[in-house]
């Protein structure tokens, strides 16, 4: 046999792709700590924690706003199988956490979408999980974006129009919640 032939077989590796937003990132550099466009390996055993305390936290944001553990990702593998997620847990007391459409409050933790954004304050982060074997270790790889990841002010309303066509945001007066009257009223 080569030496080709009796290498281990190479495995591939969980990667969290993670592409953060700020407004004012120009002007305030809070993101002046974190190590964009190259990937960096996380110990599988190891939490993954983003605020402002350099001292715990592996990935810095520097923003008084931030607390001091913002948010924890945990590594993991589900029971019984072979895919791996991470779970997201907010740390701070003051802010929630939005994860797409659910909001965490202090210690409350959801296994993370495989493609989401997550929310806090004005910060926006797309986050990705690119599918891997390895059980050592996952890597994470930072990107910047120039341009906000949520642009929901820009949506339009996603209220439902009647069937008469006559949207009720015409008339304020019928935006009222129902009120229920008993069957015996008149």
């Amino acid at each position: 046999m080569t030496s080709f032939e009796e290498a281990e077989t190479e495995e591939t590796v969980t990667c969290l792709h993670m592409t953060f937003y700020h407004p004012c990132q120009d002007n305030k550099m809070m993101f002046r700590c974190l190590n964009f466009c190259k990937r960096e390996q996380v110990r599988a055993d190891e939490v993954a924690k983003f605020g402002r305390d350099s001292n715990v936290c592996r990935y810095n944001l520097m923003d008084t706003r931030v607390s001091r553990i913002q948010f924890s990702l945990q590594f993991y593998r589900k029971l019984n199988s072979s895919q791996f997620c991470f779970e997201i847990k907010n740390m701070s007391k003051k802010t929630k956490l939005i994860v797409d459409q659910t909001e965490l409050g202090y210690l409350n933790k959801i296994d993370l979408p495989w493609k989401c954004i997550i929310c806090f304050g004005d910060y926006q982060i797309l986050a990705e999980v690119q599918e891997g074997e390895s059980v050592d270790y996952f890597e994470t790889h930072l990107h910047l974006a120039q341009a906000p990841i949520l642009q929901e002010r820009c949506l339009p309303s996603l209220q439902p129009i009647p069937e008469n066509g006559v949207s009720s945001s015409l008339f304020p007066s019928q935006g009222k919640s129902p009120i229920e009257i008993d069957e015996n009223e008149s």
